[in-house]
C-alpha cells in the first residue's frame, strides 16, 4: 500500500517515522510519502490560503495549489479523503475497509477549510476522527495512516487485530502481566490456572462488561 499525506506542516508527522510504523516501511508493507502543498504554489510567497468569499472569521485554502499538489500524485487506483470534523466518523470498520486499497490520499486542511471546488471536482469524502474540531488535518490524518497500517498483513501478529476493542461490537477485555501480585493487587486466578476455556469465557464476560459501562451504545 501506499499512503500520500498532503500538508501545509510536514514536520509534524514525524511520528509516522517511529516504531511499528518505521519497520513497517523499512521493510517495504507500505510506502508513505508527506508533500509540502506549499511547494504548488506560486513564488514569491508561495501563498495558498485567502479570504472567504461572503465574508466571515479566518482564510480558506486555495483551490489552485491543491489542484496541482493532488495531481501529482493522483493515480486510477487512488482513494482520496479529507479530514474534516464534518465529515462520516471514522471507525475500526472503515479502518479494514481503508487497508484493502493500493493507494490512499489523505489530505490536511487547516485554517477554516480549503475551497468546495476542491472536494467536488476530485469527489473526495470527508473523514471525521470524532465531535470535536482540532487546529487542523494532520493529527487525523496520522490516526488514520497508523489505525490502517497496523492492520496491513505483516505488520503486526494477526492474531493481534482480532481480538481487541471493537471486535465483535465489544471494547477489550483487562490485560494484566507478571508479577501475579504487586502492591497487593493479585491477577484474576482464572488467568493463572491454564484452562483456555474458562479464561475466554471470563474475557468474554469482562468485554462485555466493560462495553456496557464504557460504550453501551455499541450493545444496540
Amino acid at each position: 500500500m501506499r499512503i500520500d499525506i498532503l500538508t501545509l506542516f510536514p514536520e509534524m508527522f514525524a511520528p509516522l517515522k517511529e516504531s511499528i510504523i518505521k519497520r513497517a516501511v523499512e521493510s517495504g508493507k507500505i510506502e508513505i510519502n508527506i508533500i509540502n502543498i506549499r511547494d504548488f504554489a506560486l513564488p514569491p510567497h508561495y501563498k495558498c490560503d485567502d479570504e472567504p468569499f461572503g465574508g466571515g472569521a479566518g482564510m480558506v485554502m486555495m483551490c489552485d495549489p491543491l489542484f496541482k499538489c493532488i495531481e501529482s500524485v493522483l493515480t486510477d487506483k487512488s482513494k482520496i479523503f479529507y479530514m474534516s470534523p464534518r465529515g462520516k466518523t471514522f471507525s475500526q470498520g472503515l479502518a479494514r475497509e481503508l487497508s484493502s486499497f493500493e493507494h490512499l490520499i489523505l489530505l490536511c486542511g487547516h485554517y477554516e477549510g480549503i475551497d468546495q471546488r476542491v472536494i467536488d471536482y476530485f469527489n473526495i469524502e470527508e473523514l471525521s476522527i470524532g465531535d470535536y474540531v482540532l487546529t487542523g488535518g494532520e493529527l487525523p490524518a496520522m490516526v488514520v495512516a497508523d489505525s490502517v497500517i497496523r492492520l496491513l498483513p505483516g505488520v503486526i501478529r494477526a492474531e493481534s487485530t482480532q481480538e481487541e476493542s471493537f471486535s465483535d461490537n465489544l471494547l477489550e477485555y483487562n490485560q494484566y502481566t507478571r508479577p501475579a501480585v504487586y502492591r497487593d493487587m493479585a491477577v484474576p486466578e482464572v488467568l493463572l490456572n491454564g484452562h483456555h476455556k474458562k479464561i475466554k469465557d471470563f474475557q468474554h464476560e469482562q468485554a462485555i462488561e466493560i462495553t456496557k459501562k464504557n460504550r453501551p451504545d455499541l450493545l444496540k
